[in-house]
C-alpha cells in the first residue's frame, strides 16, 4: 500500500464539484489514495458514484477506499473500507470483506491504535494532528471525538506503539507537511488542504513534491 498521499473527496468543501472531478484532478497531481467520503447522499447515489471513481482509481493505479460504509465499499469493488472507532467493528468488517480486503482504522490515542491492529485493521488514521476550524467541522459533520487534537506529540505516540503503517490527518497543509512527516508516519490525509482549492491538481503536486523530500 502506497498511502503517502490519501485525498478524501468531499462536495461541500470542494466547492460544489463532484466526487469524480475532485478524484481525478487529485490523481493526476499524484495522489496514491482517494477515499470517497459523503454524509448525504442516498446508498444508491453513493454507488453510483463508487462506480466510477472505482474506473478512475484503476486507470492511475491508485487505492480506492470508501468512508464508513462497507456495503458501498463491498459492492463497488473498492480495495477498501475506513471506519471510526463508533463505526462498524474492524473485526466484524474483516469477518464480512475476507482478508483480501483493506480495512484502515481512525484512532485518537496509542491504545487505541492498539485495538484496532488487534481486530484486524490494515493501516492507521492518527486524528487529529491540528485544530480544524469550527466551520469546517460543522460542514464536514465531525463529531466531539473526531476533532480532538492529539498534536505532533500525541501523533509520535500513535507511531511507536503501531506496527501497522500510520498516516496522519487533521489540519495538515503545506506549511506543516514536513514536520508531520518527520514523526514516522507514512502519509498523510488531507482534505481541505486540496478539495477546496480552485486548482486542486496543483495543490494536489506542492503537497506531493513536499512529502517526498527528505525528512531528517
Amino acid at each position: 500500500m502506497d498511502l503517502s498521499l490519501y485525498v478524501i473527496t468531499d462536495e461541500k468543501v470542494g466547492l460544489g464539484r463532484s466526487h469524480t472531478f475532485l478524484a481525478e484532478e487529485a490523481l493526476k497531481g499524484g495522489a496514491t489514495v482517494i477515499q470517497l467520503r459523503d454524509k448525504e447522499k442516498s446508498a444508491r447515489e453513493l454507488y453510483e458514484i463508487g462506480v466510477k471513481l472505482r474506473e478512475i482509481t484503476k486507470k492511475y493505479g491508485a487505492l480506492f477506499i470508501v468512508n464508513d460504509r462497507l456495503d458501498i465499499a463491498l459492492a463497488v469493488g473498492a480495495d477498501g473500507v475506513h471506519l471510526g472507532m463508533n463505526d462498524l467493528p474492524i473485526s466484524v468488517a474483516r469477518r464480512i470483506a475476507g482478508n483480501n480486503f483493506i480495512i484502515g482504522a481512525s484512532v485518537n490515542s496509542p491504545e487505541e491504535a492498539v485495538l484496532a491492529e488487534k481486530e484486524g485493521a490494515d493501516y492507521i488514521s492518527a486524528q487529529c494532528v491540528f485544530e480544524i476550524p469550527r466551520e469546517l467541522q460543522v460542514s464536514l459533520k465531525l463529531k466531539d471525538t473526531s476533532v480532538r487534537v492529539i498534536g505532533l506529540e500525541g501523533l509520535r505516540a500513535i507511531v511507536k506503539v503501531s506496527s501497522l503503517p500510520v498516516i496522519a490527518i487533521g489540519g495538515i497543509d503545506r506549511d506543516n507537511v514536513r514536520d508531520v512527516m518527520r514523526t514516522g508516519v507514512k502519509g498523510v490525509a488531507v482534505l481541505h488542504a486540496v478539495v477546496s482549492k480552485e486548482d486542486v491538481r496543483s495543490a494536489t503536486e506542492e503537497l506531493k513534491k513536499l512529502i517526498s523530500l527528505p525528512h531528517p
